[in-house]
């Protein structure tokens, strides 16, 4: 080969290893911008106390904004609010949803349309469904109606701090089971017919189908459901704001509620910024240990 075959083959190779590139750098940009930036902005402002009207005259006071959260003890009512909320809603929508999607797996006319109903909820405002959940959990509200219609002694649902927390995680739940259900259906229609077929074939019931066959295809599905879901369950905000507003007497504040409060009422964006960051922390832990026990679980069935 001589060298003017060779300069256009290196040059072809080059713009090949570069296209990929290309390609990601509009999401990579966009990632950079709205996601790294912000955080690690957060991180800088929390080490600040923060003056909203002038960043040059913030005063730099270290550690101490994380030193308060330490010491806030509703702080740690959020927290354990929020973990709370997180261990409320995730197993039912795991077992629910894995549920729907066995019973909608088998093929029937109006599956299609059992689809749609199971989804709906997902994509209807939180906002809306907020609103509707705190009239059905009213002092009046149907919630109590049903549970006795005299209303001799209504249930104040939203007036004391477990009480309230159900009444969310209902929500959550009602919200979120949809989410779950399609992830899982995906998951189980790409198990190949044949697995099953020789398991039938060998012997196997309904039951040890499921947990020989299906369950450890669907295991990676299973820890991304569970992964998305603490997450999205110590990032609860909305209906916690609505239904509640984190009262009584900031009972029922989770994380991000206490946030908003400390940072756009307050106007103490220092000390919301640590939040925020002790907040990231917590996630990331609690998503890397997730993360961890699956990869064990793997490799053991391996």
């Amino acid at each position: 080969m001589t060298r003017r075959e060779a300069a256009p083959a290196a040059g072809g190779a080059s713009r090949q290893a570069l296209t990929p590139w290309l390609f990601l750098a509009p999401g990579l940009v966009l990632f950079l911008v709205a996601i790294i930036y912000p955080i690690l902005n957060a991180a800088q402002m929390s080490l600040y106390d923060w003056n909203v009207l002038s960043a040059a005259s913030s005063k730099f006071i270290g550690f101490d904004n994380y030193v308060r959260a330490f010491h806030d003890p509703i702080f740690w009512t959020a927290l354990a609010n929020s973990g709370a909320y997180m261990v409320l809603t995730v197993p039912p929508q795991i077992i629910l949803g894995l549920g729907l999607a066995l019973l909608l797996k088998a093929k029937s006319p109006a599956q299609p349309v059992y689809r749609v109903l199971f989804y709906l909820p997902v994509v209807t405002s939180w906002v809306v469904v907020s609103l509707l959940f705190k009239y059905l959990f009213a002092d009046q509200g149907l919630i109590n109606w049903l549970m006795d219609p005299s209303m001799a002694s209504p249930i104040s649902w939203l007036s004391s701090r477990w009480a309230a927390m159900i009444a969310i995680a209902a929500l959550g739940i009602w919200k979120g089971i949809g989410w779950s259900m399609m992830i899982f259906l995906a998951a189980l229609q790409g198990i190949p017919a044949a697995l099953e077929e020789a398991a039938t074939m060998d012997g196997a019931n309904r039951w040890q189908r499921f947990r020989v066959v299906s369950l450890p295809a669907i295991w990676p599905a299973m820890a991304f459901v569970l992964v998305m879901l603490v997450i999205g369950g110590f990032n609860v905000f909305i209906s916690v704001l609505l239904m509640t507003g984190g009262g009584p007497a900031q009972a029922t504040e989770v994380v991000l509620t206490y946030l908003y409060s400390v940072a756009f009422g307050d106007l103490d964006f220092g000390y919301g910024s640590a939040i925020a960051v002790l907040l990231t922390l917590v996630v990331f832990v609690l998503a890397m240990i997730q993360l961890r026990v699956y990869r064990t679980d793997e490799e053991v069935s391996e």
